[in-house]
C-alpha cells in the first residue's frame, strides 16, 4: 500500500511540475519552479550521514523533519549530497540553508551535474568560477541564479567550507522546469539522410541546430551536399569541431578548413551546435563561441547526412572510422525536427544502419588529480605473479611533466617510476647494485587528448606502449623479477610523514586518468570513492575536470596560446603587442609620438588605435620639416605620361595604398590635417573645361569606396575648378583651369587636396587624351598627414572638487589605461569608475607612489609602483595600467612594471555601470590638482579639452611643457613653449634638426675659406636691428668657449682663426707632429703664447672632437675622451674688438707671426663639423644661411656627413621604401628589422646599391645627351627637367619634373614644433 501511495504522490508531483512549467513557458516563459520539495526520500543520496535522522532525505529547504537537515559522518571535502530529479530537467537556480536549529551550515560549495549519476561535470560561472558562496547562519536562505541554465537529471553538491564552530549541515532547493527533447543514438554504423523537397531549396537563409555527446574524439556530425557537388562537413577531430568545405570537383583531395571551434568535446557531455547561413555568410556556434565564415555565393543545399559522410549512406550498416559514435539531440533544420521525422518514418528521412531513439551511454569513471597533494593508492599483488606485472591506464593533461605511477620492488631494494618528462613517457627502474633501466616512448603527450599506457614486466622483458596501434612501444631486457609489492601509487605520493613508503622526484601529475587496470583486472574507482578500496587524497572521482584555457583564447592580436593545468601563457613575440594577453601595443600611435620621444626621420611601425583591432603598419615618418609628416605611399606616385589607348576614349588609373582601409581611415581621422598632391601637365589636353555640365576628367576619393570629385588640387570641393580659377589667374580668363585653355604650349594645373573627407585619392579618370596632338601626364603624390590630435589633448584641474565625467568604461576582460600627468600635489585620484560591487581606480597615493586598484568580484586587488624621486615635481610622468584575465600591471615612466596575478579560478568580468570620473571621484575622495594629458582607454583617446570647455573648475590644455621636455633640446638648443607642445630653437646651437642634435658639417679644400665678420661697432645701424646671427665687435670678452669636430690627414693644418681690430688673435691648429696647438696673442705689442696638447695622432683621418675654454688667464683643452688639460696665460686676459673668424684658408695674415702666416696660407683640407665660438656657429651660418648671415665663402665648400657616424644629408634616411604587396603591387624594399623605437635605415643591400648607382650614372649620361640634342634641335626654350619614361618613343622635351615626392622633400629648420 505504501508503495502505491508513493507512486501516486510522485505522479501527482510530476503532473503539477509539468503544468506549472507549461504555464510559465506559455505565459511569461518562467522557468523557476521548485524541484526538490516534492521529491521522495529515495531521490536523495549522500557520501555518508551522521545518523538516520541526519540522512540526505531531510535536506529540503525550510523543512524541520529529522534533525533538520543533512549532516555527514565526517566534515571534510570528500562529502557530497546527491539529488535525482527523476528525468532530465532544466535548472536555473539553487538555494541553500543550514541545518535547522544548529550551528551547522556551509560557507562555500561546488555544484556538479550529470545525466546518468556518473561522469559528473562541475558548474562554472564565467567559465572560471566554480565556488558558490554559502550561508552565514543556519536559518537564512541564500539563492543563486545560474548564469547559464543547466539540463541534467542528477545534481550533486560538494561542501568546501563550513562553520568552523559546527559541522557540515545542509538544506537545499533547486529551481527550473521540464526539459523535452528528441534523442537519437548512433554507433558508428548508423546515419540519417534528409532530402530537400524542391520548393524548400530556393532559400537564402538556413539554420541547423543540434546537441551532441560522445566519448570519441573524431567523427562526422553533418555532411551537407550542395549544388555543383559543393559540400560542407561538420566533423570532430581531436575533440575540436571543424567546418570543412569541398568545392565541386576540385583537383585537391583535401577539403578546405574554414574554421575550428570548441575543444575537449569528447567528454560525454552535451554540446550545442548551431549553423546559420545568410546568403554567402555562415555563422557557426559551438556552445557559447561563434565565428563567421564565407562560403560560395551560389551555395544551395540538396541533402543533409547526419552521422556519416553522404557517400557512405545506404540501407545497410557501413562502419567507418570517420562516422559519428554517440548521441544527438533536438536536431532541427529551419525549425523542422529531423529526429522526430525519422522516429515516425517520414519519407523525407532515410534511416541507415543501427539507429536507436534513446541515448545509451557507456559508464566511464574518471578521476581528476587536482593539485600538489593529489594521489591514489591501490593495493598491489599479494603474491608475485609468474607472468610478472601489467599496469594499464588512460590519461589526459596539459602538463609536460608529472608522475603517473610508482611502486617499490618488494625485498629487492628497488623502485619503478612511470612518468612524463618533456611531454614524453619515461620508465625508470632503479635497483641497488645495478645500473638504472630507462625506456622512453611517445611525444607531445600534453595535448589534452586521452592517451593509453600499458606497462608490462615479466619473463626477462620490460615494455611500455603508448596509444596502442597508433602510438609507439619501447622494449628493454630485465635481469630480475618485477612485482608491485603491497602498494602502487598513481599521480603522486602521500605527504611526508606518512607511514607509506613512496618517492616522487618528478613532480605530481595534474590531469585525468581512467580505465585503470592491474594485472589486466579493471579497478573499480567507485569503490575507491566509497573508501572500500585503497586510499586517496585531493581527488575528484567520477569526473574529469580538465579545462581548455586556450579554447576561445584570451591571447589577443594573434598571440599564440599554450597552457598548463592551472594557467595559460600567451606568446606575443610576433604579434607587435605585449602583456600577459598580448593586449598592449609596443608601438606608438603616430609619427608625432615617435618624434616626441626623440627619434628622427625613418620608417616606424604605427599602431593608430593602440590596443584596438587595427594592425600596426610600417609608415615613413618625415621629421625634417617644421611639421611631422606621416607619408603613406601608393603604387604610383611618380609623374606618369598618358599613352593613348586604341578604342578607349578615356584614361583611368587606380591607386593601391601601402596601408589597409581601416588604417587609412584612422590615420586621417586622428591627424590634424592631411594633403595629397594632384598635378596635371598638358599640351592640347583639356582638364575640366567648364564649371557647368559634366567635366572631362574627375577623380574618386574619400573613405570606403570613395565618391566622385570634380575639383582639382588647390581648389574647393564641388567648385569644378583648379587652383588658378580660385586665384583668378588662369591662362585663359574664360576658363577655370590652365589646361582648359587648350594651348599647344605645355601648361599645368597642380595643387594640394586638403579636405580630409575626400582623401585619399583612389582613382583618376582623364577624358581628353585621345585627340590628335594631345599630350598629358599626371602625378598623384603620397598621402601626407601631420599632427596628432590625441598627443597633446589635456585638461587642467585647479580644484580638488572638480572633475570630468564620461560614459561608462567597458573593459570586461581586458582594460588598458594610459595617460600623462603633472602636479604639485602629493595625492589625488586620476580616474575612477564604479559598478554595483566592482570598481577600477588609479590614484597618486603619495608623492612617490601610484596605486592601481580594482575589484572584479574576488575582492579588491592593488598594484603599487614606488618611485625613488617625488612625482609631484610639476613634470610630466607617464602611467600605464592594464588588467586582464591573467594579471594586472602598473608602470610609471620607465620604472620596472609592478604586477599582480589574477586568481586562477576567480571572477574575470569587470562589470561597471556608473559614469567614468576623471580628475575626481564619485566616492568624494580627494580629487586631483594638476594636468592630465593623452588619456587613452583601450586605445581610445578621451577628448579632455572638449569636455573641459563646458566644465567649471577644469580648463582645456596645459602649459609648461619645457620643464619636462627641455632636455630634449640638445647642444645649447632652447626649449620654446607652445600652447600644444613645444619647439627647440637651434639658433644659438651649432647643430640643427628637431632637437638640435644633427651636426652641420662641411668639406674643405685647400683653397676654401669661410670668413665670419663681426658687426662693426662704428657702422650706423639704421633702424637699429642687426643682421641675423651677427655679433658686435666692440664686445670685449674675458674668455672664449670654442668647440668643433674635425677630420683630416693634413699636418700642419689651421683649424680656426679669430682676430681683432687691434691686432690680437686666437688660433687653433694641428702642428707637424700631429699635436694640437692653441695660439693666443691678446697683447698686440707682444708675441703669441703657444699652448701645446700632449694628445697625438690628430691627423690620422679619424673624427676628433675638440673643446677649448678660456676664463681670464686659465685655459682648458679637451680632445675626444682624453683627460682635460689645463694651462695659464701670462699676457693680457682681454680680447679687444673682435673683427672676424676664419675657417680654412686665411687671407688676412698681416698681423700673424711668420710661421702662423705660412700655415694660414696652406688652408685646411678635410672636414669641420659643429663649429661653435661663444654664441655663434659660423659653419652653420655659411652652410644653411649664407644669404642672411655675415659670412664670406671663398672656394669650394660642400655640406657633408663627415662630422658624425650618421649621414648629414637629411634625406639619406629615406633611401629605402616600404615593402609590402597588396593586389599584386610592390611598394619597395624592406629588408632588415624594425624595432619599436628605431627607424628602419640602411637596409638596402650593398650589391643593389652598387648596381643602382651604375644604372643611375648611365641614365644621367643618356638624359644629358638627349637634353643637349633637344636644345640644339628646338628653337623654343624649355626648362629642362626629367620625367618617368613610359615608352622609348616618349618625347625628350617633356618639360616638367618627375620628382617622386616633391611635397615630402625634407628641409632643415631651426625650430621643430610639436602639435
Amino acid at each position: 500500500m505504501d508503495f502505491w501511495n508513493k507512486r501516486l504522490r510522485e505522479m501527482i508531483a510530476q503532473i503539477v511540475l509539468l503544468l506549472y512549467g507549461a504555464y510559465g513557458a506559455a505565459g511569461e516563459e518562467v522557468c523557476d519552479s521548485p524541484l526538490v520539495s516534492n521529491l521522495l526520500l529515495s531521490s536523495f543520496r549522500s557520501s555518508s550521514q551522521l545518523s538516520s535522522s541526519h540522512g540526505p532525505g531531510f535536506a529540503k529547504l525550510n523543512r524541520r523533519e529529522g534533525a533538520g537537515g543533512w549532516s555527514p559522518l565526517n566534515s571534510d571535502r570528500y562529502q557530497w549530497l546527491e539529488v535525482d530529479l527523476g528525468r532530465r530537467t532544466q535548472l536555473t537556480a539553487v538555494a541553500t540553508q543550514g541545518r535547522y536549529g544548529s550551528s551547522d551550515w556551509l560557507k562555500a560549495y561546488l555544484l556538479m551535474f550529470s545525466d546518468t549519476g556518473h561522469n559528473w561535470k562541475q558548474y562554472r560561472q564565467e567559465d572560471s568560477i566554480g565556488v558558490f558562496p554559502g550561508n552565514s547562519n543556519a536559518d537564512s536562505v541564500v539563492q543563486y541564479k545560474l548564469q547559464q541554465p543547466v539540463v541534467a537529471r542528477y545534481l550533486r553538491l560538494v561542501p568546501l567550507e563550513w562553520n568552523p564552530n559546527g559541522r557540515i549541515g545542509l538544506r537545499l532547493e533547486t529551481y527550473g522546469c521540464p526539459y523535452i527533447s528528441d534523442v537519437v543514438s548512433l554507433d558508428g554504423s548508423g546515419s540519417l539522410l534528409y532530402r530537400w523537397s524542391p520548393r524548400l531549396r530556393q532559400t537564402t537563409r538556413e539554420t541547423i541546430s543540434l546537441k551532441f555527446k560522445t566519448l570519441r574524439n573524431s567523427g562526422i556530425l553533418l555532411h551537407a551536399q550542395g549544388w555543383r557537388d559543393h559540400s560542407l562537413v561538420l566533423e570532430l577531430e581531436r575533440g575540436k569541431l571543424l567546418l570543412l568545405l569541398r568545392q565541386g570537383r576540385s583537383s585537391s583531395p583535401d577539403p578546405q578548413r574554414l574554421v575550428s571551434l570548441g575543444s575537449l568535446l569528447d567528454d560525454q557531455h552535451w554540446h550545442h551546435v548551431a549553423v546559420e547561413r545568410i546568403s554567402a555568410h555562415l555563422n557557426i556556434t559551438v556552445d557559447r563561441s561563434t565565428q563567421q565564415v564565407q562560403i560560395p555565393a551560389e551555395w544551395e543545399m540538396d541533402q543533409l547526412s547526419v552521422g556519416a559522410d553522404q557517400s557512405h549512406v545506404s540501407q545497410r550498416p557501413v562502419f567507418s572510422s570517420r562516422n559519428f559514435h554517440g548521441c544527438l539531440e533536438n536536431l532541427r533544420y529551419n525549425g523542422l525536427n529531423l529526429i522526430d521525422l525519422a522516429a515516425h518514418r517520414d519519407r523525407r528521412v532515410t534511416v541507415a544502419g543501427n539507429v536507436t531513439f534513446s541515448c545509451s551511454e557507456p559508464v566511464s569513471v574518471a578521476v581528476t588529480f587536482t593539485g600538489s597533494h593529489s594521489f591514489l593508492q591501490l593495493p598491489g599483488a599479494t603474491e608475485p605473479s609468474p607472468g610478472g606485472v601489467s599496469v594499464g591506464l588512460q590519461f589526459r593533461t596539459w602538463n609536460e611533466a608529472g608522475l603517473l605511477l610508482t611502486f617499490d620492488l618488494p625485498k629487492q631494494d628497488g623502485v619503478v617510476w612511470l612518468y612524463l618528462s618533456k611531454a614524453r613517457l619515461q620508465v625508470q627502474i632503479h635497483k641497488a647494485g645495478r645500473a638504472p633501466l630507462e625506456l622512453s616512448a611517445g611525444s607531445a603527450l600534453n595535448d589534452g587528448q586521452w592517451h593509453s599506457v600499458e606497462l608490462s614486466a615479466g619473463r626477462g622483458r620490460l615494455s611500455v606502449t603508448v596509444d596502442k596501434q597508433e602510438g609507439a612501444t619501447a622494449h628493454g631486457s630485465l635481469s630480475f623479477p618485477v612485482s608491485t609489492g603491497s602498494h602502487i601509487f598513481f599521480g603522486g605520493c602521500p605527504a611526508e610523514g606518512s607511514s607509506q613508503r613512496c618517492r616522487n622526484p618528478f613532480g605530481v601529475f595534474q590531469g585525468c586518468m581512467r580505465l585503470l587496470t592491474l594485472d589486466n583486472q579493471p579497478v573499480d574507482l567507485i569503490m575507491v570513492q566509497q573508501r572500500l578500496l585503497g586510499n586517496y587524497s585531493h581527488l575528484q572521482i567520477d569526473m574529469c575536470g580538465i579545462i581548455d584555457r586556450c579554447s576561445a583564447s584570451h591571447c589577443e592580436h594573434g598571440g599564440s596560446c599554450s597552457q598548463s593545468w592551472r594557467t595559460f601563457h600567451c606568446n606575443c613575440s610576433t604579434s607587435g603587442y605585449s602583456g600577459a594577453t598580448c593586449h598592449s601595443s609596443i608601438y606608438e600611435q603616430s609619427c608625432e609620438a615617435y618624434k616626441h620621444k626623440g627619434n628622427t626621420s625613418g620608417y616606424y611601425y604605427i599602431d593608430v588605435d593602440g590596443s584596438g583591432s587595427i594592425k600596426p603598419q610600417l609608415i615613413y615618418c618625415n621629421m625634417t620639416e617644421e611639421k611631422t609628416w606621416m607619408v603613406i605611399q601608393h603604387n604610383n606616385s611618380e609623374l606618369t605620361r598618358v599613352q593613348p589607348s586604341q578604342g578607349a576614349s578615356q584614361h583611368s588609373a587606380h591607386f593601391l595604398y601601402a596601408s589597409e582601409e581601416e588604417q587609412l581611415a584612422a590615420i586621417i581621422s586622428q591627424s590634424e590635417s592631411c594633403e595629397q598632391e594632384l598635378a596635371y601637365h598638358c599640351r592640347k589636353s583639356r582638364l575640366l573645361n567648364t564649371p557647368e555640365g559634366s567635366p572631362l576628367s574627375w577623380w574618386v576619393g574619400g573613405p570606403g569606396p570613395g565618391r566622385v570629385q570634380t575639383y582639382w588640387g588647390g581648389a574647393l570641393p564641388g567648385s569644378q575648378q583648379c587652383a588658378c580659377g580660385l586665384q583668378d589667374n588662369c591662362l585663359d580668363p574664360r576658363h577655370y583651369c590652365n589646361c582648359d585653355a587648350d594651348h599647344m604650349e605645355w601648361a599645368n594645373d597642380s595643387g594640394l587636396l586638403t579636405h580630409k573627407d575626400t582623401l585619399p585619392l583612389r582613382s583618376l579618370v582623364l577624358g581628353d587624351v585621345q585627340r590628335p596632338g594631345s599630350e598629358a601626364a599626371y602625378r598623384v603624390g603620397p598621402l601626407r598627414c601631420h599632427g596628432d590630435k590625441n598627443l597633446w589633448n589635456a585638461a587642467f584641474f585647479d580644484k580638488e572638487t572638480s572633475y570630468l565625467h564620461f560614459p561608462t568604461f567597458h573593459g570586461e576582460l581586458s582594460a588598458d589605461i594610459s595617460f600623462l600627468f603633472k602636479t604639485t600635489a602629493s595625492s589625488g585620484v586620476f580616474l575612477e569608475n564604479l559598478g554595483i560591487k566592482d570598481f577600477i581606480r588609479i590614484e597618486l597615493n603619495s608623492s612617490k607612489e601610484v596605486l592601481f586598484s580594482f575589484d572584479v568580484g574576488n575582492g579588491p586587488l592593488e598594484v603599487r609602483v614606488q618611485a625613488s624621486a617625488p612625482l609631484d615635481d610639476d613634470r610630466w610622468h607617464r602611467v600605464r595600467a592594464e588588467r586582464n584575465v591573467k594579471e594586472a600591471s602598473l608602470r610609471v615612466d620607465e620604472l620596472p612594471a609592478a604586477t599582480q596575478d589574477a586568481p586562477a579560478d576567480g571572477h574575470i568580468h569587470l562589470q561597471l555601470n556608473s559614469q567614468l570620473f576623471i580628475g575626481g571621484t564619485a566616492s568624494r575622495q580627494k580629487g586631483f590638482l594638476g594636468c592630465i594629458r593623452t588619456l587613452q582607454l583601450n586605445g581610445v583617446t578621451l577628448d579632455l579639452e572638449e569636455r573641459a570647455k563646458i566644465t567649471p573648475g577644469v580648463r582645456p590644455g596645459c602649459p609648461g611643457h619645457c620643464s619636462s621636455y627641455g632636455p630634449l633640446c640638445r647642444n645649447q638648443g632652447r626649449c620654446v613653449e607652445r600652447p600644444n607642445g613645444f619647439s627647440c630653437d637651434c639658433g644659438l646651437s651649432a647643430y640643427t634638426g628637431a632637437f638640435c642634435q644633427r651636426e652641420v658639417s662641411g668639406s674643405f679644400e685647400s683653397g676654401t675659406s669661410v670668413r665670419y665678420a663681426f658687426e662693426d661697432p662704428y657702422e650706423p645701424s639704421g633702424n637699429g636691428s642687426a643682421r641675423p646671427s651677427s655679433v658686435r665687435s666692440d664686445v670685449t670678452p674675458r674668455g672664449e668657449n670654442i668647440s668643433l669636430s674635425f677630420r683630416t690627414s693634413q699636418s700642419p693644418a689651421l683649424l680656426l682663426y679669430v682676430n681683432s681690430h687691434r691686432g690680437e688673435y686666437l688660433a687653433l691648429l694641428v702642428n707637424k707632429h700631429d699635436n694640437l696647438e692653441v695660439w693666443f696673442r691678446l697683447d698686440s705689442s707682444g708675441g703669441a703664447e703657444v699652448l701645446r696638447s700632449s694628445v697625438r695622432n690628430l691627423a690620422n683621418g679619424e673624427l676628433h672632437t675638440l673643446t677649448v675654454r678660456r676664463l681670464a688667464d686659465a685655459v682648458s683643452v679637451q680632445i675626444d675622451q682624453n683627460t682635460r688639460e689645463h694651462f695659464n696665460l701670462t699676457s693680457d686676459v682681454e680680447f679687444n674688438g673682435i673683427k672676424s673668424l676664419a675657417l680654412g684658408r686665411v687671407f688676412e695674415s698681416d698681423e700673424l707671426d711668420p710661421e702662423l702666416a705660412r700655415l694660414a696660407s696652406l688652408g685646411f683640407t678635410g672636414c669641420l663639423s659643429a663649429v661653435h665660438f661663444n654664441t655663434i656657429s659660423p659653419l652653420k651660418a655659411a652652410l644653411l644661411h649664407p644669404d642672411t648671415s655675415p659670412v664670406t665663402i671663398t672656394g669650394s665648400l660642400a655640406r657633408s656627413s663627415c662630422g658624425s657616424s650618421s649621414p648629414a644629408n637629411p634625406y639619406a634616411e629615406t633611401t629605402h621604401n616600404l615593402s609590402g604587396k597588396r593586389g599584386g603591387v610592390m611598394f619597395g624594399d624592406q629588408s632588415g628589422s624594425v624595432g619599436s623605437g628605431q627607424p628602419l635605415v640602411n637596409t638596402m643591400k650593398t650589391d643593389s646599391a652598387l648596381i643602382g648607382g651604375v644604372i643611375a650614372v648611365v641614365i644621367f649620361v643618356i638624359v644629358s645627351a638627349l637634353a643637349i640634342t633637344a636644345r640644339f634641335l628646338y628653337s623654343r626654350t624649355f626648362q629642362s627637367q626629367e620625367i618617368k619614361e613610359v615608352k622609348p618613343e616618349d618625347s625628350p622635351v617633356f618639360p616638367f619634373s618627375s620628382q617622386a615626392d616633391s611635397q615630402s622633400v625634407p628641409t632643415e629648420n631651426q625650430k621643430e614644433y610639436f602639435i
